[in-house]
């Protein structure tokens, strides 16, 4: 890593607070953005963490000229969903051209013909500690997100990756449309920082068509705010159980043509379980600037720190009746997982009457420190770029909206793996020089060929490489490269039944091309380089329902995926899943999502009534091998077949909330291809209580696993284990946390 990124990294992250605080500072020179804030009483997309400030009167209209233009934005965002087929064009953006607003994005998501969600932050950032991507997951059907130690999570979108025990493999993800994901398609959690962003957009398999996702699980973009956003002021502390603490703070604001947003956050845990403390220091901030008003660039900078130990997975025994106890070779070895980052972007978009166009390029600089059975050091550095259009207008009367662009990610991995000595570097062990390459094509067209009826038809196009060049050779050579070239198409009808009710069909295919971690070798199992595994296909037909009425809003999508070469563990040695191509197997399933005010004018009566509001989310996996030679028709391990995340909130018009919740696994799932080993089923009461009245204060403290329950949260897979498999992640026992949020 050259000296010059080093001063970069130690610059915004150790002195990220005197940034924020600098910014604070300033404040007397910066015209603010308006106080309101957009609000959604119902939102249509995804069933989610019902927001309670949303019962609060709107707050009154400021003086100045910029503050009553978003007033007037904000007063056109009503309580009621904002009508997909009635949207405005592409051209309909604003205040900043280069990012859109959560309603904007809401209406973006809407068309698409598929199972899509968007969380806005104030569904989760509020009112729950927010401190894993499961807070923010949480309430969106058809997802599977269960934390194992410190940030890390294993995380699946409808079956994806069940076979990647570690690191994330088939759902991609980005921050602010820049790839988080190694060129070569590894993703990590630890870069994720729940409190900075303003909302979050999951595009599940092949619905993620115009971000380049080459993957079953599809992708997951998270959004920072910008100067020109309400609220962009504003200072967090969150503390709870097992030594949790957290203090965050951002600052923004608007000058002219230049706007400006900082968010910075540092936290740190002692951990449930022993030998996982960890601590983690993140910087995300952007400077935009409006060249002309149909022309803006923005500028991105993201860095984190994060020191973090790895307890380990445990015997089913263990997870269950010790679970704060840690597998002993990690703490023999002591384990770790370190990560160093820094991110750097441009993104401009360009306005033209009925186009708009983005485009823009990025650079990540990553370092892994890495002690675990080696001790890994990895040095990424992928850098790429994109660019987008989006036509959105008539065509012999009727509409017609077209999207298409390219998308390039490359990357380079610098990789070295030594003698694991106690947790310090030993003799080297091996060391290669990886290269990866992608490039996307993508197209896709919505033809309206009635007034709330859409004919959508696309299809992508990836190009990429695989490239190794093993520098330590005396076990061998294990160098190779590959090349995949891979057609994506797609087609599915969008009906607008009315302005707050859609219903959606499409059939897809989707191809995940391998990583450099895909190969089998061991005793006893066949010898298979990383460079024949073949790319995983998928054929998926997707239909379902979503809307929204004054107290009600649902989501219902059914999918049944057909896979050939799914990636999956199928040999195993030294306790070590191989993951290698499967034959042919199916991945199946039902997502559904119910918000519901079951009762009103409780002790409130009028136009801002209390209510008791129902909250759930309901996901039915049926995950199976297809006639398979080895394993014939045998479950898929990895994920429940039935999840369900529930609450049921008090909600007052003055702010208040409070109500119990629950997380239910009813059937336990197997960890191992033979089906022979078993998880246990399990049910979780949660309690939270606070108040929000989307003024600039607001409170809460929450309550986890209040019953303390012994639970497994997720496992690893293999393909066949025994007894003292140590394959299982123990949840976290009873926790409660409590935090305040200030902004202006």
């Amino acid at each position: 890593m050259s000296s010059a990124t080093l001063r970069l990294r130690r610059l915004v992250l150790l002195h990220a607070a005197a940034l924020v605080t600098t910014s604070l500072a300033t404040t007397s020179l910066v015209t603010f953005p308006a106080a309101a804030q957009s609000r959604q009483d119902l939102p249509p997309v995804t069933i989610q963490a019902p927001d309670q400030a949303r019962l609060a009167a709107p707050r009154p209209q400021q003086r100045s000229a910029a503050r009553s233009t978003r007033a007037v934005r904000s007063a056109q965002s009503s309580s009621q969903p904002a009508p997909p087929a009635e949207v405005a064009p592409a051209a309909a953006r604003g205040p900043a051209l280069t990012v859109l607003t959560v309603q904007q994005a809401l209406a973006d998501i809407q068309q698409t013909p598929g199972g899509v969600a968007l969380v806005p932050a104030n569904a989760y950032r509020n009112s729950t500690v927010a401190n894993t991507i499961k807070d923010i997951l949480d309430y969106v059907p058809g997802v599977f997100a269960q934390p194992k130690w410190g940030d890390d999570t294993r995380l699946s979108i409808r079956g994806s990756g069940l076979s990647r025990n570690f690191h994330l493999r088939g759902v991609q993800l980005y921050m602010d449309g820049i790839p988080i994901n190694t060129a070569d398609g590894y993703g990590d959690f630890q870069e994720i920082d729940p409190t900075a962003y303003n909302y979050v957009a999951v595009y599940k398999g092949a619905n993620a068509l115009q971000f380049g996702a080459n993957s079953l699980g599809g992708a997951i973009n998270f959004v920072t705010k910008t100067g020109r956003d309400p609220f962009p002021n504003g200072v967090s502390v969150d503390a709870g159980a097992f030594g949790f603490r957290r203090l965050q703070a951002n600052a923004g604001g608007v000058n002219g043509a230049w706007d400006g947003y900082v968010t910075a956050s540092t936290q740190a845990a002692e951990g449930f379980r022993d030998h996982s403390d960890g601590e983690a220091h993140r910087l995300s901030a952007n400077i935009g600037y409006q060249i002309t008003p149909d022309i803006e660039t923005r500028f991105y900078l993201n860095a984190n720190h994060v020191r973090q130990r790895i307890p380990g997975s445990v015997t089913k025994d263990i997870a269950l009746n010790s679970p704060q106890t840690a597998a002993s070779n990690n703490v023999t070895l002591d384990q770790q997982r370190n990560i160093d980052t820094v991110r750097l972007a441009n993104k401009t978009t360009i306005r033209f009457d009925n186009t708009v166009v983005d485009f823009g390029a990025f650079g990540v600089d990553r370092h892994l420190m890495h002690p675990i059975f080696q001790w890994l050091d990895y040095r990424y550095q992928d850098y790429g770029g994109f660019a987008k259009v989006t036509d959105d207008r008539e065509i012999g009367g009727y509409r017609n909206r077209l999207v298409a662009g390219v998308n390039i990610l490359n990357g380079r991995l610098d990789n070295k793996q030594y003698v694991n000595v106690a947790g310090q570097k030993g003799a080297l062990a091996s060391s290669s020089l990886d290269k990866s390459s992608n490039t996307t094509f993508y197209i896709e067209d919505s033809f309206y060929f009635l007034r709330n009826v859409a004919l959508v038809a696309g299809t992508q196009f990836l190009h990429a490489t695989r490239d190794r060049r093993d520098r330590f050779l005396s076990d061998g050579d294990q160098s190779g490269s590959t090349e995949f070239n891979l057609w994506s198409p797609k087609g599915g009808l969008l009906w607008q039944i009315d302005p707050a009710w859609q219903a959606f069909a499409n059939i897809s295919r989707s191809a995940e091309v391998p990583s450099f971690g895909e190969s089998a070798s061991g005793p006893g199992i066949p010898f298979i380089p990383f460079t024949s595994i073949r790319p995983q296909r998928a054929t998926t037909y997707e239909i379902g329902t979503r809307g929204a009425r004054p107290d009600l809003t649902w989501e219902l999508t059914g999918y049944r995926a057909e896979i050939k070469d799914e990636l999956l563990c199928l040999y195993s040695a030294f306790g070590n899943c191989n993951v290698t191509n499967a034959d042919r197997t199916v991945h199946q399933g039902i997502e559904a999502g119910l918000g519901v005010a079951l009762f009103k004018n409780l002790f409130e009566r009028g136009p801002t009534a209390d209510r008791l509001w129902l909250n759930m989310a309901y996901t039915l996996n049926d995950f199976r091998f297809d006639n398979d030679a080895k394993f014939a028709n045998n479950l898929l391990p990895g994920a429940p077949r039935h999840y369900l995340r529930a609450e049921l909130l008090y909600k007052n018009p003055n702010g208040f909330y409070a109500g119990p919740n629950v997380e239910w696994v009813p059937q336990a799932y197997y960890v191992d291809s033979a089906n022979t080993l078993q998880t246990d089923p399990y049910a979780l009461l949660g309690l939270k209580a606070g108040i929000d009245n989307g003024g600039p204060y607001s409170i809460y403290i929450e309550g986890r696993n209040l019953l303390n329950k012994a639970y497994i949260a997720s496992a690893s897979i293999i393909d066949k284990a025994n007894a003292n498999s140590p394959l299982f992640e123990p949840g976290t026992g009873r926790a409660v946390y409590a935090g305040m949020k200030v902004r202006w």
